[in-house]
């Protein structure tokens, strides 16, 4: 591996290990904050490819002194945010952990709209329970194989309960 150019307040740069002590609390809100960042919906396309890039040409040693760790850190966060550890493809963006509060946004107002009928109380808990159920089945561990019927009777069983408790 290439020497890396001082990053100011970045670590040393770790393949595929978190940025921030994982020991402390500090440490684990920074890495929760990193995960859910925003910003990293607005990534281009090109952005992407060159992440992935970077990140490859560092495990492989092919990077030159003037990487610095600030960029190897930002690519990782990049591929990791949009990229699925086990499959390798893309997560759909409304369903990526850093897509989460702002699509989710729209159903929470949703759910706290006022003097909702019964159709709508019904339509907004489905809405969050499927929203839920994607981002899970999207970020899901995909080392192993799981039945389809698993997933779906997790699907049901939360709307129902949801349904059912908002009623």
């Amino acid at each position: 591996m290439a020497a890396l150019k001082n990053s100011g307040s970045y670590p040393p740069f770790v393949l595929g290990k978190p940025r921030y002590d994982q020991s402390t609390f500090a440490g684990r809100l920074k890495h929760f904050l990193n995960v859910v960042d925003p910003r990293t919906l607005l990534t281009t396309e090109r952005q992407l490819r060159e992440a992935v890039r970077l990140l490859r040409d560092f495990e492989e040693g092919r990077t030159g002194p003037e990487i610095t760790s600030k960029q190897l850190w930002e690519a990782q966060k990049i591929k990791q945010a949009i990229i699925h550890p086990d499959t390798g493809k893309k997560i759909f963006m409304p369903f990526r952990m850093s897509g989460f509060v702002p699509f989710g946004t729209i159903t929470v107002v949703g759910l706290l709209l006022p003097n909702q009928t019964f159709p709508q109380m019904i339509f907004w808990q489905w809405l969050n329970q499927t929203h839920n159920a994607c981002v899970n089945y999207a970020n899901r561990n995909a080392t192993k194989a799981t039945a389809t019927n698993k997933f779906f009777q997790g699907y049901v069983g939360a709307v129902s309960s949801a349904v059912g408790i908002a009623l």
